[in-house]
């Protein structure tokens, strides 16, 4: 691989045993197999010797075997996983209803499962598992308000009549914006491959899949030559500082400046730090300018960037309202928008229209989330937690001394640090002394953002350093803290705290490989207000790593989406759900592109019915947890081809063991599939019967060779609940019709979980 990359670079490199061969022979380049060592440079010779970890970094990378699959923005906000008996859900053919559970029902003689939606008026329809893509869970305004539709009326067919006309506009607003987009033109960013290479391998991390793809997207847009304006969502310490600097990195290598900014001096300090390390092999000069930089010295720094000098200044809000003129600023890092006011976001959107712009983000607010899904943005998510990384603890609690006790010295006994957060200045000290009671043990010291800037920079060092072990502090923590030994945190008065907030405050705990703890301390829940009790109890149900995009949503379902396109709320978004509306749009601007009129009071997606007469489910004894089953039905449900089918069953095989004979009629092995049977009249059989008798609903007919064949018909929605079950779906395609074990040679049409016997 040497070799190549040296004759690319246009270098042929000889191969030599040793120190001693080299030096007989006048070849200017050659390469030995040694023990490696940091490398040394003798001018007067005219010598160097390179060592591997400097071509290729400090230590071997191995790529993980299993790649998981990209994270789908909007599969996020359809999921089912976090669903809950009571939660509002979307099914596009009856509306907006509430979840009552997961029931199993006899159809027909087979046994069934079916989700049960209660709508207004307490009348219930009994979807099938298997019609699962119907059903979305619900999302733009609080669940609590969420408009149920009543069965039997034109009720949902008016709002989606209502929403259609409204979406028509903002489909062709949207296209308008993109048109702009494209017009618009930005400085194409490359970087040597050599050096990026280079850069890349001193990674000491391996990547995970959903970094690496993040990074892919990161480098395409900025060497597109069209403005990037990228936002990588993220949990704390998944990674995103990495794409980050890979995107600086290529831009310094263009001869372009970077601006980093960040909400707090705490993390422009820290930034700082990784960057010098990052960069300390390339000649690239990083400064920072915050209050912690005296006068004389921020005058420098904004001398530089003016200059040209500063290839990347990493800045606070100070740097947006600053008279400050780039030389030639190509990049613009945005490190969690959510901080930033209205002022500064408006400085940000003057930078767009010229130079490339990438947000980094643990929880996107509902707004920036409902651009990104809409289409206004580009999304990359990053989900996988690094090696080793463990889920977070969360517990909700009312202030108690003994539990407070019990959580600081379990903590403090391994060795470890605590933080105690509690943002109110005027009364932090009497907290304090509080602790220092509570805990006598432990080493208290505290700090806030009205502290000298030297003292509090002196502060973070020592704890850092792990000179004390017990921080009581403010949110000024909240943004870029990074102390590994610190795993509990104790968060006071939490139910003032917004999401975002309460989730960047948790990942400052769990950044290695020991079990994190966070305690959030609230006053009795009868003192709460309705929202306080929805954050604290999402923050609470949202443990698993990577659950940073589930709370932005959550976190929409709370306040609200906002109009996409305006400053107001949007009661279509709000009437018919975020998923629904999203659809819609999707559709809209597809059928604009292509020069048609959107036809969006129709079905999504029509299709035909194929009824069958066998067991197609996920027994409860197979798969115990009920949102799990749930998910898994969904993705079964819309699976779009038999590679998807695949994947699934693989997965099912390695999650809970061997699929038991239901669950192989709903997930058909490949040679099943790609080896069907036929059905012939003649044969007399009951089943051959039944099949011509019902031939005239079904559009059968018969073919040439006396075989079944059928005409697949769009579906028409029922105007009124069915209890009977839809075993199965078919979607329009140009390829037959295929089913487990059975078949019939049905044109332009391909299934998704076709399981047993046609029209039974």
């Amino acid at each position: 691989m040497l070799q190549q990359m040296l004759r690319a670079a246009g270098l042929e490199a000889s191969a030599v045993s040793g120190w001693g061969e080299f030096l007989q022979q006048a070849a200017p380049v050659a390469l030995t197999i040694a023990s490696d060592v940091g490398g040394l440079a003798l001018p007067d010779a005219k010598v160097a010797l390179l060592g591997e970890s400097q071509l290729f970094g400090v230590r071997a990378r191995q790529e993980r075997r299993r790649r998981k699959s990209a994270a789908d923005p909007q599969a996020i906000l359809r999921d089912l996983l976090t669903l809950s008996p009571g939660a509002p859900v979307v099914h596009e053919e009856y509306g907006v209803g509430r979840y009552v559970g997961l029931e199993a029902m006899e159809v027909a003689g087979q046994p069934g499962e079916f989700l049960v939606i209660e709508y207004q008026g307490g009348d219930r329809i009994y979807a099938p598992v298997q019609s699962l893509h119907l059903v979305s869970r619900y999302s733009g305004a609080s669940p609590d308000t969420a408009p149920l539709h009543k069965l039997g009326t034109e009720q949902w067919a008016r709002a989606r009549k209502r929403a259609a006309e409204r979406i028509r506009d903002v489909a062709a607003e949207l296209l308008d914006l993109y048109s702009q987009r494209q017009a618009r033109t930005g400085t194409k960013l490359h970087a040597g491959e050599l050096d990026y290479q280079s850069f890349a391998n001193a990674f000491p991390f391996e990547e995970t899949a959903d970094q690496a793809e993040a990074i892919e997207h990161v480098l395409t847009d900025i060497a597109s030559g069209k403005p990037m304006d990228r936002i990588v969502c993220g949990d704390v310490g998944f990674g995103k500082t990495e794409v980050a600097m890979r995107a600086a990195f290529v831009a310094t290598q263009a001869d372009k400046q970077v601006a980093v900014l960040v909400p707090t001096t705490l993390l422009a300090e820290q930034h700082l730090v990784n960057f010098r390390d990052r960069f300390a092999d390339w000649p690239v000069h990083i400064e920072a300018l915050s209050r912690f930089r005296s006068g004389k010295q921020a005058n420098a720094v904004l001398d530089g960037v003016e200059t040209g000098k500063v290839d990347i200044v990493i800045a606070t809000h100070k740097l947006l309202h600053a008279d400050v003129q780039f030389k030639r600023l190509g990049l613009v890092i945005v490190d969690e928008e959510h901080r930033f006011g209205v002022r500064d976001k408006e400085r940000l959107k003057a930078l767009r229209a010229e130079v490339h712009v990438l947000t980094l983000t643990a929880t996107p607010i509902p707004r920036t989330l409902n651009m990104a899904l809409g289409g206004l943005r580009e999304l990359s998510i990053i989900s996988t937690p690094p090696a080793e990384r463990l889920a977070i603890k969360t517990f909700v609690i009312e202030w108690n001394v003994a539990t407070l006790r019990e959580a600081a010295l379990r903590e403090l006994r391994r060795g470890g640090q605590v933080y105690l957060v509690h943002n109110e200045v005027q009364t932090i000290e009497k907290v304090a002394d509080e602790i220092r009671r509570i805990v006598p043990e432990a080493d208290v010291r505290v700090g806030h953002g009205q502290m000298r800037e030297r003292d509090l920079e002196q502060l973070m060092v020592d704890f850092y350093h792990r000179r004390f072990n017990l921080l009581v502090c403010t949110t000024i923590i909240e943004s870029g803290i990074d102390v590994p030994t610190a795993n509990t945190i104790i968060i006071n008065r939490a139910d003032k705290l917004g999401l975002a907030q309460l989730h960047q405050l948790r990942g400052r705990v769990g950044r290695s490989h020991h079990r994190a703890y966070a305690y959030l301390v609230t006053p009795p829940v009868k003192a709460l207000s309705a929202d306080a009790v929805k954050r604290l109890e999402a923050i609470e149900s949202m443990e698993n790593l990577g659950a940073g995009f589930v709370l932005a949503t959550h976190d929409l379902e709370i306040r609200g989406a906002g109009e996409l396109l305006g400053e107001s709320q949007s009661g279509e978004m709000t009437e018919i759900g975020l998923s629904m509306y999203l659809d819609l749009l999707d559709q809209a601007v597809k059928a604009l592109k292509e020069g048609r009129t959107p036809q969006l009071d129709k079905p999504l997606a029509a299709a035909a019915e194929v009824e069958l007469r066998v067991p197609a489910l996920l027994p409860e004894d197979y798969v115990h947890d009920v949102p799990l089953r749930l998910t898994l039905y969904k993705r079964i449900a819309a699976a779009a081809d038999s590679a998807t089918l695949d994947e699934l069953t693989a997965e099912l095989v390695d999650r809970f063991g061997e699929l038991p004979l239901p669950t192989q009629h709903r997930s058909p092995s490949r040679d099943s599939v790609e080896r069907p049977q036929t059905w012939h009249p003649a044969a007399g059989s009951r089943r051959a019967r039944r099949l011509l008798a019902v031939r005239r609903q079904c559009g059968c007919r018969p073919d040439a060779a006396g075989e079944i064949a059928a005409v697949a018909r769009p579906r028409v929605p029922a105007r009124r609940p069915r209890e009977t079950a839809h075993f199965a779906q078919a979607r329009h395609r140009s390829q037959p019709l295929r089913v487990h074990g059975w078949a019939t040679g049905i044109p332009r049409c391909h299934t998704q979980h076709l399981a047993g016997t046609i029209c039974g």
